[in-house]
């Protein structure tokens, strides 16, 4: 049972397969005129051909095979410019890769500079630091005799304030045993 219809042209655009074809490409830039055999062209120029469109015939003795004619190459004109058209747009587009990768390294390396800067102005703050808190330390160092003085006058000025209250217990102890013998 053969198919019909839809089915044909399905299995047909499958079964399909150009035999091989009599134009023989030169990328070389050859002057020999090239194309379908009893084709004429000018010295040194290639006669584009007009691609065939296949033809289907329908016979009813096939059961309903389609048969085409081989499909034809675009004239050598056509590839070179659609060549040139893709090496062009390849060129746009690496170089547009590039050209993003460059700026990602100019912008890390933007960075890595100003990281650099803020580190060597946080070292620059660090050693300010250090600076005066030794400063401090040997300010602190030359004052602490001084302060052991002053240590050592509190706890004089505390012994002798105690002494003050004792005298003074004392003191209000005789008044009062005066006091009590002038009364006799």
């Amino acid at each position: 049972m053969a198919a019909t219809g839809k089915e044909a042209a399905a299995m047909d655009s499958i079964s399909r397969v150009p035999p091989a074809h009599p134009t023989v490409l030169s990328l070389g830039g050859s002057s020999e005129p090239q194309g379908e055999p009893g084709e004429t062209a000018a010295e040194g120029q290639v006669v584009p051909t007009a691609p065939k469109k296949p033809t289907t015939t329908t016979s009813s003795s096939d059961g309903g095979v389609e048969t085409a004619e081989e499909a034809v190459e675009p004239a050598e004109s056509d590839i070179n410019e659609l060549c040139t058209d893709m090496f062009d747009k390849m060129a746009v587009f690496l170089q547009g890769e590039l050209t993003g990768t460059c700026e990602d390294y100019r912008l890390l390396e933007n960075m890595n500079k100003l990281t650099s800067l803020k580190y060597m102005e946080m070292k620059g703050i660090s050693i300010n630091i250090s600076r005066n808190l030794q400063d401090l330390n040997h300010k602190y160092a030359s004052h602490q005799p001084y302060l052991d003085q002053i240590i050592q006058i509190e706890e004089q000025v505390s012994s002798l304030e105690q002494a003050a209250y004792k005298l003074d217990t004392y003191s209000k102890k005789l008044e009062a045993k005066f006091k009590k013998l002038e009364k006799r």
